[in-house]
């Protein structure tokens, strides 16, 4: 009896000192992963660099959940709360400071999931989220002109309803082309969504139909870049860019982001150097990612001081973009090799796997 409650003891301690000891594996390596995962320093982007751009301050923006890089007045980015907040649209300017509120005048938002600027000086709220996965008949966009002068005030707005040609179903990114102005909607669900390209201009008449013309990923914001010839797709913990023309994307690759705790929205900067990537939350910091070589739309040139990307390498054979064919996308703008999120992981489950090895090893012995 004195030998099995020794034993017993010596297991207990043993496997307490392996817990202990995966405890404080499993804590150091999810500390490294907060650190590389985000790809950027904690500090401030200077110079055009990666990093946190700002954080949103206002305290009544809780869950901005769109982005939209304004091209009427540099350095201001427009934003709106998800559902339960009412009709109100913010522009933030490169501090975090909200300088205006707009409200919509006569609109009752269900669920405000994207934001977007057009070509007619426009911006475009997409109400598109379906919290039911897919239940509503019909979503809605409204549309008011982008204010001359950055004040709170209430604006008329258009609305515009809008089905798909496949039935009901969730989405949280509205992109209206910046050449065309033709609107498109990327739902959201977790066997892939899809892309939905409306008519080729939104009418108050009738119903606008969106029709399917792509795959794509689970994804919570997109954006094109201003010259039209870039749309980048993001999710909860990445995002993909892709080349936009004839009004068709091939992919070009996945893209380094931070790691956010809920990665709502993305857009590309005005000059279209860079992307900033928001979250939901009470001061939510927005990250600024730098694009180079293939990244870079095409009427964008590299900076002297930017080294040659490794995106210019042979496209991959075999891979497959929305509303392409297999083998004709780009190559990814990454470095080739496994992201730091990738190894973080891979790492953490060696250490798992190794102090799991350990506790069975006391035990036999």
């Amino acid at each position: 009896m004195r030998m099995r409650t020794k034993t017993r003891r010596r297991r207990g301690r043993g496997a307490a000192r392996a817990s202990a000891a995966l405890l404080a594996a499993t804590c150091a390596t999810a500390a490294a992963l907060g650190t590389v995962a985000v790809g950027a320093p904690a500090a401030r982007a200077a110079d055009g660099g990666a990093g946190q751009a700002f954080t949103i301050s206002d305290p009544r923006i809780t869950e901005s959940s769109g982005l939209a890089a304004s091209p009427a007045h540099p350095g201001v980015y427009w934003t709106h709360n998800d559902s339960d907040d009412g009709p109100y649209v913010y522009a933030v300017d490169s501090q975090g400071r909200t300088v205006a509120t707009v409200t919509l005048r006569g609109i009752e938002p269900r669920d405000v999931e994207a934001i977007s600027i057009g070509p007619d000086g426009r911006v475009y709220v997409g109400d598109i989220g379906d919290n039911l996965g897919g239940k509503w008949p019909e979503v809605w966009i409204y549309a008011f002109a982008e204010p001359a002068e950055l004040r709170d005030q209430t604006v008329d707005v258009v609305r515009y309803r809008v089905r798909y040609e496949d039935g009901p179903r969730d989405a949280e990114a509205l992109m209206v082309h910046p050449v065309t102005g033709r609107a498109y909607i990327a739902s959201k669900k977790q066997g892939g969504g899809g892309l939905y390209q409306g008519p080729e201009k939104l009418s108050t008449a009738g119903v606008n139909t969106f029709r399917r013309i792509g795959d794509v990923s689970w994804v919570t914001d997109g954006a094109f870049s201003p010259d039209g010839t870039r749309l980048v797709l993001r999710g909860y913990f990445g995002a993909t860019l892709y080349r936009w023309q004839d009004g068709a994307p091939t992919e070009i690759g996945p893209l380094s982001t931070p790691f956010q705790g809920q990665g709502e929205s993305v857009t590309f900067t005005a000059d279209g150097r860079a992307l900033l990537y928001g979250s939901e939350g009470r001061n939510s910091p927005v990250w600024r990612s730098p694009l180079d070589g293939r990244q870079l739309p095409d009427t964008v040139k590299p900076l002297p001081s930017q080294a040659p990307s490794s995106s210019a390498a042979a496209p991959p054979s075999g891979a497959a973009a929305p509303g392409g064919s297999a083998g004709s996308s780009s190559s990814p703008p990454s470095s080739g090799g496994p992201s730091d999120r990738a190894l973080g992981v891979l790492f953490l489950l060696a250490v798992v796997g190794a102090v799991f090895g350990l506790r069975k090893k006391r035990r036999s012995g």
